[in-house]
Parts: C-alpha cells; sequence; structure tokens
C-alpha cells in the first residue's frame, strides 16, 4: 500500500510537472492571437489619438478604426478565444490576462504618442489604420504571424 502510494504521488507529480511546463508557452496560432490583439489595440490607441488631426470626411481614423473591428470581428473574437482557452489552462483568470494584455500594449503606444508631437506621431502611425482597412482576414494574419524582436509576445514559442 506504502509503495502504491509513493507510485501514485510520483504520477501525479509528472503529470502536473507536465501540465506546467507544456502551458508554459504559446502554439503558433496563439502567439498569432497575442500579435492581432497587440495590432487591435495598437490601431485603436493610433485612432484616438489622431482622429482630430485627420478627421477626413465621412469618417475620422476612430470612426475607421471601429469600421476595421466590426469587419474583422470574428476574427478578433477567434483571437480572444485561443488566448482564453490559454490563461485558463494556465489556471489564471483569462479575462483579467487578456484585459492585461490588452492594457499593456495601449500603453505602450500611448507612451510612444506621449513622446512625439501629436502631427509627427500621427504622420508615423496613422496610415496603418488605412492600411488595415484594406487588408482582407489572410493579410491580417500573415501581419499578426509576423514576428519582430521589438514586439516580443509575452509567452515563448513551443518547440516541436
Amino acid at each position: 500500500m506504502k509503495l502504491f502510494l509513493c507510485l501514485l504521488t510520483f504520477l501525479f507529480g509528472i503529470v502536473v510537472f507536465a501540465k506546467a511546463s507544456s502551458a508554459a508557452c504559446y502554439t503558433m496560432e496563439q502567439a498569432e492571437a497575442e500579435q492581432g490583439l497587440r495590432i487591435h489595440s495598437e490601431l485603436m490607441v493610433i485612432g484616438l489619438n489622431c482622429r482630430h488631426l485627420y478627421s477626413a470626411y465621412p469618417e475620422d481614423l476612430y470612426q475607421k478604426y471601429k469600421r476595421f473591428t466590426s469587419n474583422n470581428g470574428v476574427l478578433f473574437a477567434d483571437y480572444e478565444q485561443k488566448l482564453y482557452s490559454f490563461f485558463s489552462q494556465q489556471g489564471k483568470d483569462p479575462d483579467a490576462s487578456i484585459n492585461a494584455l490588452r492594457t499593456g500594449y495601449a500603453n505602450k503606444i500611448s507612451s510612444d504618442a506621449a513622446t512625439m508631437r501629436p502631427d509627427l506621431f500621427c504622420r508615423m502611425y496613422a496610415p496603418r489604420i488605412d492600411k488595415a482597412m484594406a487588408m482582407s482576414t489572410a493579410e491580417i494574419r500573415k501581419w499578426a504571424s509576423t514576428f519582430f524582436p521589438s514586439h516580443p509576445v509575452k509567452y515563448p514559442l513551443c518547440s516541436g
């Protein structure tokens, strides 16, 4: 009986360790999802910060951002669902984790905006909204799947 309990404890430890180590990395789809939410969050900040400087008839940049969001709602909902599942598997509050990700990305680009003159920030970043508006879902996914050292994802990619 003692041997059985020791063996059971050992096996339980292996299962817990395996689950913890496998959940500590992103699949390619999860990394794409995080990058997609980063892009979406950054476009929101750009739209809000630049809408008064680039107010083109019939819609300003924030209205374009909202239309972009509406047009691609299924994609962004899918991204959120992938991360919701990931954070749930991690044992974290998925809503709070996703909100923290979005807030962190919004704060990062807001910080960039605060260090630049508004006209320079908007001249540099505002064109992203029109470029995003012209993209197909496949093109947005390709953009979100392109990783840059300056924009790392929160977790490393799983090997294998």
